[in-house]
């Protein structure tokens, strides 16, 4: 594998850089930089429509269905210029999880229908797959969709609960795993459906997560009709098409510019706090504890970039992305961790005034930094990413079982 990118690729990324110093909010770039959630209504969908003017969009998409028909180098270097200059990602359901889905398994018809209003940025999605009893273990979800037949044609009645649906009081639209037959094997039972959160029958209650914010739901489905041309692909082969969303999201879920933009951050505070008059940065402990994390990260990146450039491996897609998934989400809590610890005794301070991920006027001064509230916050959201997307102890258990055989 080549290591160096070559001077078409430099162009690119010289092209890349320059746009986002024109176009990307400064408003938007602000608030990221600090670690709070993008506002969603307001960060993701603005620059959601900034990119899709562009053609930027969504760079892994095929060029048939809007993408930018970018090499998997470009893709990369893309995402590395976007953390730099501190653009939010877009919203992960649409672009990166439901899309793909849809422009794999779906009929010309969705395609057409939901498509082009998720790339222009038009409306946010939830995810409506994990449950109260059913989070990493799906194949047990309860959420029933009964299908039916009336003067207005064939529908499903929906009925159940999910949980931690992203964005869900802000989505339009949801994604949906549900039980379409519950006389066959569980996994072939499940179906995918598209869902309007408009509709009667859909109550989202917010979760209030333990650093002030929300931006995770319950969403509950009494008797809603759903009509029968939302299903996407073939009834009951939900679990097939989870598997893939999922093989792509724990693929993602590495998270490389992520941990290299807050690994930057906890260095950036090392050289400004300090201990006993040294900065922090320059006592041997905490030296040692950046160097340990920047070399896993770049191995990490590294194993990244050979999926992405598809090199070829004797190892099962699916445990690769779960190794991925895994390393990734250790890392992404480390270096939240080294960007607290730096901040000492100011990263206890608990700021009042969240909203979406703004700080309340007047937190901020000359003992408390910009980044105080922001550096807390993203610390304590990352506890959850170990078991988002698959909790870690069920990832290892695919890497033994489809890797090493066990």
């Amino acid at each position: 594998m080549d290591f160096h990118y070559s001077s078409a690729d430099e162009a690119f990324r010289a092209e890349v850089r320059g746009f986002l110093e024109t176009h990307l909010p400064a408003d938007i770039a602000h608030r990221h930089a600090l670690g709070f959630h993008p506002v969603p209504k307001h960060d993701l969908l603005e620059w959601n429509r900034i990119l899709a003017d562009k053609g930027w969009a969504a760079p892994h998409w095929p060029a048939e269905y809007g993408g930018p028909g970018w090499t998997p180098i470009q893709r990369h270097i893309f995402e590395e210029e976007c953390r730099k200059a501190h653009a939010p990602d877009l919203s992960w359901q649409g672009i990166r999880l439901c899309a793909p889905v849809i422009y794999s398994f779906g009929t010309p018809a969705q395609k057409q229908r939901f498509l082009p209003p998720i790339l222009r940025g038009d409306y946010l999605l939830a995810q409506g797959f994990s449950e109260p009893n059913a989070g990493s273990d799906l194949v047990s979800l309860k959420t029933s969709a009964v299908r039916g037949r009336d003067e207005q044609g064939e529908h499903y009645i929906v009925n159940g609960q999910k949980t931690w649906s992203s964005e869900g009081h802000y989505a339009e639209w949801g994604f949906f795993l549900v039980r379409t037959d519950a006389s066959v094997k569980p996994q072939r039972s499940i179906s995918f459906l598209m869902i309007d959160l408009r509709s009667p029958g859909v109550a989202v209650r917010p979760i209030r997560m333990f650093n002030g914010m929300h931006y995770v739901n319950e969403i509950f489905l009494d008797k809603v009709r759903v009509p029968a041309e939302n299903l996407i692909g073939e009834e009951g082969a939900g679990w097939r098409y989870a598997k893939f969303l999922l093989d792509n999201e724990r693929t993602s879920s590495a998270f490389i510019h992520f941990s290299w933009h807050w690994l930057e951050r906890a260095r950036s505070i090392a050289r400004r706090e300090t201990v006993g008059g040294v900065p922090l940065i320059q006592t041997p402990a905490f030296a040692r504890r950046l160097a340990a994390a920047e070399i896993e990260l770049q191995a990490l990146e590294y194993s990244v970039l050979r999926v992405l450039t598809e090199e070829k491996t004797p190892w099962d897609a699916t445990a690769v992305a779960s190794g991925l998934k895994l390393r990734g989400s250790a890392i992404q809590q480390r270096v939240t961790e080294l960007a607290f610890d730096a901040l000492g005794l100011r990263g206890l301070r608990s700021i009042d005034g969240f909203d979406d991920g703004l700080v309340a006027e007047g937190a901020q001064g000359e003992r408390w930094p910009a980044d105080v509230a922001g550096v807390g916050s993203g610390m304590l959201q990352t506890r959850a990413v170990t078991i988002y997307g698959g909790a870690m102890e069920v990832q290892k258990n695919i890497v033994a079982r489809l890797a090493f055989g066990l």
